[in-house]
Order: C-alpha cells, then sequence, then structure tokens
C-alpha cells in the first residue's frame, strides 16, 4: 500500500507546466485580483481565510532523500540563492535596498523583516514591479482598452480548446470556486487558471480587499509621502504570459483542476522557502518533486527566458537610473533575484555593489 507520504510526493508527478504556471502567477502581480474585480467575485466565507498546506520538501526528503540531496545540491550552485534582503550600494551615493517580495496576501509574507520595514521607512523613492497596482480600478480599466491579453477576441470559446470531458471538469472545477462556466468562456486560460491556481483562502483575502506584499509596500509608502515607481506596466507583465504557448497554458489549467486542494501543498512549499530565504531552492525542488520529463525541459526553457530572464533585464536596466538617485528601497519578485541573469547580477554589472543584509 502506498504511505501517506508517497502519495503526497507523487502527486506532483508529470505536473511540470502547472508548476511553472503556479510560479507565473507569483510573477503576474494583478492577475487573480483582476479576476476577481472580472468576475466580481462570491463573498468569502470566514473559513476561507485559514490556507492548509503541508512542506513538500519535508515529506522528500523522508521519502527519497537522494532526490532530496540533488535539489539542494542543485539550489546550493545558484548564484545570490540565500536571502531576500539586500543592500545596493555605488560611491557617491546613500545606500538603496533590494527585497525579494512573494505576491500574496499571507499575514506571515506581509510582515517586512525588521531591518527591510526601517529601510523602506527612511527611503526617498520606492521602486515595485508595476505602480498600476496602486490603483485596481484603473489597472483593470488599462487592460480592458487590450482585451487580446485577457480574452479571446477572434470568437473562440475555452470549449473549442478542450475535449468534452475536460471541459466538464473545468466546469465542475470552476463551481466548486463559485465561479460561473458561462462567465469566463471567452477568457484566455492564464486568466482562468488565475482562479484555480491559487488557494481558496488567497483568493478569499484578496475579494476582500486584503492588499498582497507589493501592493502595501506601495499604499504604505504613498501615505508616508514618498515617491513611487514602476519598472513595468501590467500589460508588459501579462504579455510574458500571452507569449507563451497556448498549449502550455491549457495543459496546466487541466493539470490545476486535477490537483484541486492539493495546490496548497504548492504553496505551503513555496511560501517556506520564501520565510527561509532560501530562494535559490523554489525552482529545483518544484522541478524536483514534479519530476519533469524530457518533453518539458522546452516548457521549462521558455518559461524562464519569457517571464523570468527577459523580465529581470528590462527591471534592471530601468531601475538603474532611479537607483543612481540613492536612498532607494525597491521591492520585485524573489525570483527574479538570484541566478546569472538575476536583477542581483544584473545591476552589479551596472556598477552597484549589491550585499545581502541578515
Amino acid at each position: 500500500m502506498t504511505t501517506s507520504i508517497g502519495r503526497r510526493t507523487s502527486f506532483l508527478a508529470a505536473s511540470g507546466n502547472l508548476l511553472l504556471w503556479l510560479i507565473a502567477a507569483f510573477h503576474m502581480l494583478l492577475l487573480a485580483a483582476l479576476f476577481v474585480a472580472f468576475l466580481a467575485a462570491r463573498p468569502a466565507s470566514a473559513e476561507d481565510g485559514a490556507c492548509t498546506g503541508r512542506n513538500l520538501m519535508i515529506d522528500l526528503e523522508q521519502s527519497d532523500p537522494t532526490r532530496y540531496a540533488e535539489a539542494v545540491k542543485e539550489a546550493e550552485a545558484v548564484p545570490n540563492g540565500k536571502g531576500i534582503f539586500w543592500k545596493i550600494e555605488k560611491s557617491g551615493l546613500a545606500p538603496s535596498w533590494l527585497l525579494g517580495s512573494m505576491h500574496v496576501t499571507d499575514p506571515r509574507v506581509l510582515a517586512l523583516p525588521p531591518r527591510a520595514q526601517a529601510a523602506h521607512d527612511a527611503a526617498d523613492t520606492i521602486i515595485i514591479e508595476s505602480d498600476e497596482i496602486l490603483d485596481e480600478r484603473k489597472a483593470t480599466a488599462a487592460l480592458l482598452a487590450r482585451p487580446e491579453l485577457t480574452m479571446f477576441t477572434d470568437g473562440t470559446t475555452i470549449d473549442k480548446l478542450l475535449s468534452a470531458e475536460d471541459y466538464k471538469r473545468l466546469e465542475a472545477g470552476l463551481k466548486k470556486r463559485g465561479i460561473p462556466l458561462s462567465a469566463v468562456s471567452r477568457m484566455r486560460p492564464w486568466m482562468i487558471s488565475s482562479a484555480v491556481a491559487l488557494p481558496a483562502c488567497e483568493l478569499a483575502r484578496k475579494a476582500r480587499g486584503v492588499q498582497f506584499l507589493d501592493q502595501k509596500i506601495a499604499t504604505d509608502a504613498v501615505a508616508q509621502g514618498k515617491q513611487v515607481k514602476g519598472l513595468e506596466t501590467l500589460a508588459e507583465q501579462i504579455q510574458a504570459m500571452a507569449d507563451l504557448p497556448v498549449e502550455f497554458h491549457m495543459k496546466s489549467l487541466i493539470e490545476t483542476l486535477e490537483l484541486g486542494d492539493k495546490m496548497s501543498d504548492v504553496v505551503e512549499t513555496m511560501t517556506d522557502l520564501y520565510l527561509s530565504g532560501d530562494i535559490g531552492m523554489t525552482m529545483p525542488i518544484l522541478k524536483t518533486v514534479t519530476q519533469a520529463n524530457k518533453d518539458e525541459a522546452g516548457d521549462y526553457a521558455a518559461f524562464e527566458q519569457r517571464v523570468i530572464l527577459d523580465r529581470n533585464k528590462l527591471m534592471a536596466e530601468r531601475a538603474a537610473p532611479i537607483l543612481d538617485g540613492g536612498n532607494v528601497f525597491m521591492a520585485v519578485g524573489a525570483l527574479h533575484l538570484p541566478g546569472q541573469g538575476g536583477v542581483i547580477e544584473l545591476l552589479r554589472k551596472q556598477g552597484f555593489t549589491v550585499t545581502a543584509v541578515n
């Protein structure tokens, strides 16, 4: 008989595309929040606020220590993979600060480390990925002006992309979340995935108006009279998703529905890694637990290039002239920080000294 640990660590097999999409969901600041706005989502019940889930790393270490050790070894080789808070320096400038963020409403994430909070409060300028998140209604209106990013505009409906069986599964999965299929039939699959990939507790908090970390950082800054600057537009962020093949998104959507509430384990794993500052472990552990096959290698490469590396370069280029003013607090998604093509290395190439802050 399969053990409970075995079941928990094996349910993600062959779900590489799904987990890539989940990582992308954490990169797309307002995707899930905008979905809630589009649909005027149902009021959240009190019990929706409590998230459940287990850290998959703990189970993997017990059930397959060899694979776990391989993931740890890969993570240790990732440049700048430890830490979410960094100091940015350049001769003649007041120091600036860089926080790797997680675009969720989890109270544990919203509580900034004391030194990061102090740096935020003392900074003259705040940089976030997109300053459009300060006004969700305005941001939604701007995206509605680009309907091709979020909707099928050629007469396509989701049923034309799915088998009859998968269509029924989609309908049932959305119904469980209180979302009528008729309301999303013309939405692109990554918009629908934004509603079903994240745990119900996360969407419930968003529906109640709880801000995710980047929103809170920006809102607090405005309240303190600080200047807030964005590095991307929301349209640019969603375009990165749109540039990935629709087949990738459709497969991710169906796999999301198959996992259902078990996605809470994935989110808890990513959250624990974030809170521990072990960002370099995120991709290795998720690739390990999915046991991604060779056919999915191309998906990983395309995802990394378009959703992470291309955007890293853009962020670093646009941040540099702002950082040249000194005394800046910058917050971007934590998965943009590590690696040779990460924001930290790219800023160093532009003449900044970037060091981790314990």
